[in-house]
């Protein structure tokens, strides 16, 4: 049985998709994790905390550009199989033109509340004006950062994963080795750090132009007369990749006060070992979302539910097997980890990290169920439970059982918030599945 349904047409399509776009989005990850060392390193202390306080715009710039990028793919799937050609510009279009408005309104915000907003994100004297020149350069070229990901998601429906994942590995090596060469040769000092960063997206839509010149597009933008319901469709189909990319935000904010009151300075140090990890665990997990999110648009287009359900089957357990590996990695290569955050060594940090390590990721497996859940959903045209299951696990549970469990077991109950929060979310997350089949959703 497990051999004819690895012969499968289904299998091999979800293969396809889903290894490029996990590939992806680890680089994409990957290239996070080396901006903050070359900033660290590079700049100082006052750097990173720059880049932290900066942090939660990027979120929202970039949580927008997968809004949109997997609820206009979503729509431009559907209406493919659907009705054909005609429908392929409309989709595209209207999530163009939203783009566009987002655009502005972040632009603006750039050229004339970047001091304000850097204020309000708690920047001191001594880190003002490094914030508000990397806030800034981020907000002005955020047209940069939603058109990659709405392209990069339209590429990848189009029938090019691999190209895709190119773009995205494209984009991060760019960064890597701006990083480098703005900060360390050239003392361009945070400027530089997020000049690299601006500049990477750019590098990822040049690549992702070949589809174009192949000539292997079937979308393209058009004149068309704007329908509300196609644009409510593109904002819903996308709101849980908004609401996963803004949710670690928020919960990295309250968990880092919880951490100061149990532990101090030296506790915040090591839950950032502990969500740098989460991070990449994370974007992984999205990967395989995105990578059934084609396969099951085009076959729910058709009503082939069967071949849908099968490209969910075929996710939780390839999140599962994922799960699997990364829990035995971070068992078994723990110390590792820690000393590539850990310089100095300190053992008191390691202590603290290791645990929050063995304890944090058992919620692995429950997370990545969710996401891809979620994921599955919103592809279904299944909105309503695709974002209850990602506002259940960004906000609603995690926060009250952090507060919760962090009371009756310290540090100990706090690394446990997460992987019961998960776990109840995937409890939901199943019935509301259940709920769905029995009217006839797929």
């Amino acid at each position: 049985m497990l051999g004819l349904y690895m012969k499968s047409t289904v299998f091999r399509e979800c293969i396809r998709y889903c290894v490029p776009s996990v590939l992806g989005m680890l680089g994409l990850s990957c290239y996070i994790l080396a901006d903050t060392f070359f900033i660290a390193n590079g700049i100082g202390t006052d750097g990173l905390a720059a880049l932290n306080l900066a942090l939660p715009v990027y979120s929202l710039i970039h949580g927008v550009g997968l809004m949109l990028g997997v609820g206009g793919a979503t729509q431009f799937s559907i209406r493919k199989s659907r009705v054909g050609a005609e429908a392929n510009s409309r989709a595209f279009t209207h999530t163009i033109i939203i783009a566009a408005l987002f655009a502005v309104v972040f632009v603006s915000a750039g050229m004339f509340l970047s001091a304000p907003i850097t204020h309000l994100l708690g920047a001191d004297a001594a880190v003002f004006q490094m914030s508000k020149t990397y806030l800034q350069m981020l907000l002005l070229g955020s047209p940069a950062f939603i058109l990659n990901e709405v392209i990069l998601s339209f590429v990848r429906n189009d029938g090019s994963p691999h190209l895709s994942m190119a773009a995205m590995a494209g984009g991060s090596v760019s960064n890597i080795l701006l990083d480098y060469i703005f900060i360390f040769p050239l003392q361009m000092g945070i400027f530089g750090a997020v000049l690299a960063t601006c500049i990477a997206p750019v590098i990822s839509l040049g690549i992702l132009t070949i589809h174009f010149l192949r000539g292997k597009n079937s979308f393209y933008p058009a004149r068309e007369a704007l329908e509300g319901q196609l644009m409510k469709g593109i904002a819903a189909g996308g709101l849980p990749s908004l609401v996963t990319e803004l949710s670690g935000g928020v919960v990295m904010t309250v968990f880092n006060q919880i951490v100061l009151q149990l532990c101090g300075n030296i506790g915040v140090a090591a839950y950032g070992v502990v969500a740098n990890l989460s991070l990449v665990v994370i974007a992984m997990y999205t990967g395989v979302g995105q990578g059934i999110q084609p396969i099951v648009s085009q076959n729910c287009g058709v009503g082939n539910l069967k071949h849908a359900k099968s490209a969910l089957r075929f996710a939780v357990w390839f999140t599962v097997i994922l799960s699997v590996c990364i829990y035995g990695g971070v068992f078994i290569g723990c110390d590792w980890i820690i000393n590539i955050f850990n310089s100095e060594r300190d053992p008191e940090l390691h202590r603290i990290a290791a645990a929050g390590l063995k304890i944090y990721f058992t919620g692995g497996i429950f997370a990545g169920c969710n996401v891809v859940l979620a994921s599955y959903f919103a592809a279904a045209e299944r909105p309503r439970p695709g974002n209850i299951v990602s506002l259940l696990r960004g906000f609603v549970l995690i926060l009250p059982f952090a507060l919760i469990l962090s009371r009756i077991g310290g540090m100990a109950g706090l690394w446990a918030s997460f992987p019961v929060a998960e776990g109840v979310t995937l409890i939901a997350g199943w019935m509301l599945y259940i709920h769905e089949k029995g009217k006839t959703a797929p």
